[in-house]
């Protein structure tokens, strides 16, 4: 199902729905981050290992608040993501506990990015809550940079997607772990 319009998809989200939508760089797949069938669906369509995390995108900060465990870190680390965002910057930070395991992964952390791109925005916005964003793609494959490369790699497969502008970015985001300040990519 083609859509532009990101308020479109909030019930294909909210009912375990897989979508496709453009993001900064590249289209990305999403879905509902407290949605475990979801999130398994998202994994096996893309062919991606459950233990390699996945990255959630938000409109704002706060939307991100029920995920991450901002007491671990101190005002300087959160004030360093904090002039980085909303752009194309990704935050690896600690996670509050009973998080899925399908989103940290591996990991006792998570990736979180505060969006710049309006798509990705307003699809939050109307979410009230960030989505699962990784790159329209299997594993392995290019990301597609397209929505008729999108319906090539998934067609029949994800539940929407929203058409709409890619953002000027030429590379995915720069990931920086929160704690130590190192940047990972």
């Amino acid at each position: 199902m083609l859509q532009q319009d990101p308020h479109a998809v909030v019930d294909v989200v909210l009912q375990g729905g897989v979508i496709a939508y453009p993001t900064e760089a590249v289209y990305g797949l999403g879905c509902d981050p407290d949605n475990d069938s979801a999130i398994q669906k998202l994994l096996e369509l893309k062919q991606r290992p459950w233990q390699k995390g996945l990255i959630l995108v938000a409109s704002d900060f706060s939307q991100l608040k029920p995920y991450i465990d901002e007491s671990q870190l101190g005002a300087e680390q959160l004030q360093q993501a904090f002039d980085k965002w909303p752009g194309p910057f990704t935050f690896i930070m600690p996670i509050k506990p009973n998080l899925s395991q399908l989103l940290c992964g591996q990991f006792n952390s998570l990736a979180v990015r505060v969006s710049n791109h309006p798509g990705v925005q307003a699809l939050c916005q109307a979410l009230g809550k960030p989505i699962v964003s990784t790159s329209a793609n299997l594993t392995g494959q290019d990301p597609a940079m397209t929505a008729a490369e999108v319906i090539l790699q998934f067609d029949g497969k994800i539940d929407a997607l929203v058409t709409g502008e890619l953002g000027r970015e030429l590379k995915p985001s720069t990931i920086i772990d929160a704690i130590s300040g190192k940047i990972l990519r």
